[in-house]
């Protein structure tokens, strides 16, 4: 059995499954603090593990910043993550009890990874992943396999390009206000609007603002990484509208400079969303905790 967690800024998933990938115990644990969360968590799968049989690996898809080198001795460990009285925290305090190996990677990686084996990824050598909720970041994915640095990718707090007079907001981030996170994350959104994005689906000049901060970091990720395919998700992304508009930008924003098949006319299977739906994460830290059985 594989024990999975995907973390994120409002919840946890957990679930206990096969090696096929079978869910055969599944909870949903609110993000509260790690004094709160890490019991329930470590309670949940005590109890899954004795109705259905004993947890052989763990696979985790956390919300960050963490540390996801697994040579490092802090590695599963918070860092300088904006989310209160979470830097610090330790995934190894939760799953060493267990007595199994565990991978920990982040939630955007886990969700490449999802959708990459099972979802909109398939096919794909390199896949970026993008996930537009509580925050946003990105996922790059080269044959199933995470790329990183010295650390993970935090793409979410570039910079883009923001005319104050169309958008005189000043951005939601706590570290750098006007980053891509702090103008088109959800808690931005709502900070600027007073609502969310797929309540202001009527109001194209709103999506089309939004679609084109994304259509900016697409065509980057475009020339950066050069993907086989783009894939957003995340809450935000289900206001209608939302990626054509990002479509329709990006092509502009690109300007017939890059040609390749795998770019169609309209981008129609070049950016899409995501195959699994909310599932892509779970289905990735499975996908993870098979790794760290070495299959």
């Amino acid at each position: 059995m594989i024990g999975a967690i995907e973390a994120g800024g409002t919840k946890f998933i957990c679930a206990l499954a096969r090696r096929d990938g079978t869910i055969v115990a599944r909870a949903r644990i609110d993000t509260r603090t790690p004094a709160e969360c890490f019991p329930d968590i470590t309670a949940f799968f005590r109890q899954a593990q004795s109705d259905h049989g004993q947890i052989a690996a763990f696979g985790v898809a956390s919300f960050g910043p963490i540390d996801i080198d697994p040579g490092s001795p802090d590695y599963g460990t918070f860092t300088a993550t904006p989310k209160p009285g979470w830097q610090g925290a330790r995934y190894r305090d939760v799953l060493s009890p267990f007595g199994v190996p565990f991978v920990v990677d982040t939630d955007v990686n886990g969700a490449a990874l999802g959708e990459w084996q099972l979802g909109a990824g398939q096919g794909a050598r390199t896949l970026a992943y993008t996930t537009i909720g509580t925050g946003v970041g990105t996922g790059v994915l080269r044959d199933g396999r995470s790329l990183m640095g010295l650390s993970h990718y935090e793409m979410g707090h570039i910079h883009p390009a923001h005319d104050r007079v169309a958008d005189p907001f000043d951005g939601g981030c706590p570290f750098h206000g006007d980053c891509l996170e702090g103008l088109v994350a959800g808690p931005a959104i709502i900070k600027r609007w007073g609502t969310s994005l797929d309540r202001l689906a009527g109001d194209a000049d709103k999506i089309d603002l939004i679609g084109g901060y994304l259509a900016d970091f697409a065509a980057d990720l475009v020339l950066m990484h050069m993907p086989d395919r783009l894939i957003f998700g995340g809450g935000v992304m289900k206001a209608p509208g939302l990626v054509e508009a990002i479509r329709r930008r990006t092509l502009a924003r690109l300007n017939g400079y890059i040609t390749h098949p795998q770019l169609d006319a309209g981008l129609e299977t070049y950016i899409v969303t995501p195959g699994l739906g909310d599932d892509a994460g779970i289905t990735g830290a499975i996908a993870l905790g098979r790794q760290a059985l070495g299959i």
